[in-house]
């Protein structure tokens, strides 16, 4: 019964000797450790306090309970310290937090387990298409000409058309980010399209049900079982309301949103990984990109928000009526976050509405042309909400020249000191101003610490000259030649600025197919003087001038109060300036980590270098028979100064990893 009672009495006993020495090495530390790490640190130290002891125990063993006392407590304090040694080496090799837990283990199984065959089959898609060999992490030198390039965008192109949706959305991305990539790269990855074979009506039919929470017939009279347009993301469908309206309806495809984030948590640990061990990554701020990319995608999952677009841009083209340009109404009542009902625009996709636009005449196309124009330019210098894919698919086109823009579940919102910025680039590329236009490109862009302005302002100058004659060359050229001053000068485009540069150089082949002799640069030009020309008259400079000194009206009231304080203070020699050193919180606290490091160091130093003076004396008084206070003070300062020199370690490991 005794050996039955001592059994059961182990377990709790080794549990609360596990937590005292965890609670030990933590409090000891200094620092948080995560549960595994101080259990095993705990363990380490109860498994070698019996090989420390008899180390420790002189021969022949006293019997007296002061030394065995003192021999105990030494022991448990040099186990401690071989566990606190453990930690800090751990925390150096691989540092608390980089490796999931035992919870995270058991709960992430499933979607570790779908990331890694993920991860096969990226790769199998990549070795398919000739692109093995960049994945072994060496240099390659044979892309450095054009053709290879072009060949290697190619292969890129492909692989990520056969990625899925997420790969494709992200090579239409990187295709307007001509600051990035080589213009090979920008050429192929715009032939990448967003199409996909239709999915059974069945399964669309099933989340129409379970969006609108009713029977398909309680809502629409009729649905086309075939749809109009299949893309990755969604698929459309013709239908008629109970009331008679002729409507479309976008239905998202089954289970898109699960396979999306997965390939987005990829391509986040990807871009993370790249940041951390690349320059270039580290240089372009891939982490930063990937998040935005990522915002981006999950906007257009969400139909509330392309249904918040419409009501946008269609209020904001409601306030110009004359441009003939509509933006479909969504019926709100019927919008959920995967099904979007909106009104249908009448007319023919631009792309095929050659026989609609050979029935008007050539002013009349460049009329709507114009109106398009115009229509894009409104969106980018005054509501600040654009549609970022102006394409041919995405128009459609009425016999009486009317157009319609469909598909803003993505589109681009600028700030108003972007718009600003953009309308001053404009004006000043309308005047030939390459000083000005300099002036405004830097105020769109994040300028590097150091940059030659006078140089800019040249190479600048040299495009408008080229460019801003009439013929002298297509916009996309042009864009194409802004992009590659910024990327010379080493200027990073933020991604809303990047948009607006794609949204226009996507525009002009749509442009260019209303009116073949439609020039955006020279139209573009034609309308920044006529905008700065509308700024100027009367009405908008009294306008100006009213809002400015209405808001420099509170600063000018307390100017001269504040003059006359100064004249005073100045004249009786009160006046000083006070300059708080250090008063934001976070040097603060830089300083005082740094004044603590130096003083644990120190004090380390100091208490190792007595300890050893101490354990070098011979003789001296005795705590014991066997056991003189010098060395009972020697060991105790040697652990002492174990322990501080073990702390500051584990503080420089924990931030060098922050």
């Amino acid at each position: 019964m005794q050996r039955l009672l001592g059994n059961l009495l182990i377990v709790p006993t080794l549990l609360v000797t596990v937590l005292l020495f965890g609670t030990v090495i933590r409090r000891l530390l200094g620092v948080r450790l995560g549960p595994v790490r101080t259990v095993a640190a705990a363990v380490l130290a109860l498994l070698v306090v019996g090989p420390i002891m008899q180390t420790l125990t002189p021969d022949p063993v006293p019997t007296d309970p002061a030394t065995i006392a003192l021999l105990l407590g030494l022991t448990v304090c040099c186990a401690s310290l071989v566990a606190m040694a453990v930690v800090v080496i751990a925390e150096a090799i691989v540092p608390d937090g980089s490796l999931p837990g035992p919870v995270e283990l058991l709960h992430g199984w499933r979607s570790r387990f779908a990331r890694t065959r993920r991860y096969g089959e990226i790769v199998r898609i990549a070795v398919r298409h000739g692109l093995g060999r960049f994945l072994r992490g060496r240099r390659h030198v044979g892309v450095a000409s054009s053709p290879s390039r072009r060949q290697l965008a190619r292969s890129v192109r492909r692989a990520l058309d056969d990625g899925g949706v997420t790969f494709v959305k992200l090579g239409q991305q990187l295709s307007t980010r001509r600051d990035l990539l080589p213009r090979e790269f920008v050429e192929e990855l715009t032939h990448l399209q967003d199409d996909a074979a239709p999915v059974d009506w069945a399964r669309i039919e099933e989340v129409l049900r379970a969006e609108l929470g009713r029977p398909v017939e309680e809502v629409f009279a009729s649905v086309d079982r075939l749809p109009l347009a299949a893309a990755s993301v969604a698929q459309v469908h013709a239908a008629t309301l109970t009331d008679g309206t002729e409507v479309v309806v976008k239905v998202q495809r089954p289970g898109i949103t699960r396979v999306v984030e997965r390939d987005l948590d990829i391509l986040g640990r990807l871009a993370r990984t790249l940041e951390v061990r690349t320059e270039w990554g580290r240089s372009l701020g891939l982490t930063t990109l990937a998040a935005g990319f990522a915002e981006a995608l999950r906007e257009e999952l969400d139909f509330t928000v392309e249904r918040d677009n419409l009501r946008a841009v269609g209020a904001a083209l409601t306030a110009a009526p004359d441009r003939g340009v509509r933006v479909p109404a969504p019926r709100s009542r019927w919008c959920t976050a995967r099904v979007l009902v909106m009104d249908r625009l009448p007319g023919t996709p631009l792309g095929a509405g050659d026989t609609v636009l050979a029935g008007m005449t050539g002013q009349r196309r460049r009329e709507v042309a114009a109106a398009l124009l115009g229509t894009m330019l409104d969106q980018v210098l005054e509501t600040g909400m654009f549609h970022v894919d102006v394409h041919p698919g995405n128009v459609l086109v009425d016999a009486d020249g009317t157009l319609g823009l469909l598909d803003l579940g993505s589109v681009g919102r600028l700030d108003g000191t972007t718009r600003a910025a953009l309308g001053r680039l404009m004006a000043a590329l309308g005047r030939s101003d390459s000083a000005a236009a300099t002036d405004a490109l830097l105020e769109l862009v994040d300028r590097p610490d150091e940059i030659d302005e006078r140089e800019l302002e040249r190479t600048l100058g040299g495009l408008i000259v080229r460019y801003a004659a009439p013929g002298a060359g297509t916009g996309a050229a042009a864009f194409g030649a802004l992009m590659r001053l910024v990327t010379t000068h080493r200027l990073a485009i933020p991604p809303q600025v990047a948009a607006v540069f794609r949204a226009f150089a996507t525009l002009e082949g749509t442009l260019v197919l209303i009116d073949p002799a439609f020039d955006l640069v020279a139209e573009a030009r034609r309308a920044g003087v006529g905008r700065v020309a509308e700024a100027l008259t009367p009405q908008r400079l009294r306008d100006s001038v009213t809002d400015e000194v209405v808001a420099l009206l509170p600063v000018l009231r307390r100017l001269p109060r504040r003059v006359d304080r100064i004249a005073d203070a100045l004249e009786h020699g009160r006046l000083g300036v006070n300059v708080r050193v250090l008063a934001d919180r976070r040097d603060r606290q830089l300083v005082t980590g740094l004044v603590h490091q130096v003083l644990l160091t120190v004090l380390g130093t100091a208490a190792g270098l007595i300890a050893v003076r101490l354990l070098g004396i011979p003789g001296g008084p005795r705590v014991t028979r066997s056991i003189e206070l010098y060395d009972v003070l020697g060991y105790g300062l040697f652990i002492v100064s174990f322990v501080l020199v073990l702390r500051v370690l584990i503080l420089i490991f924990r931030r060098s990893t922050d």
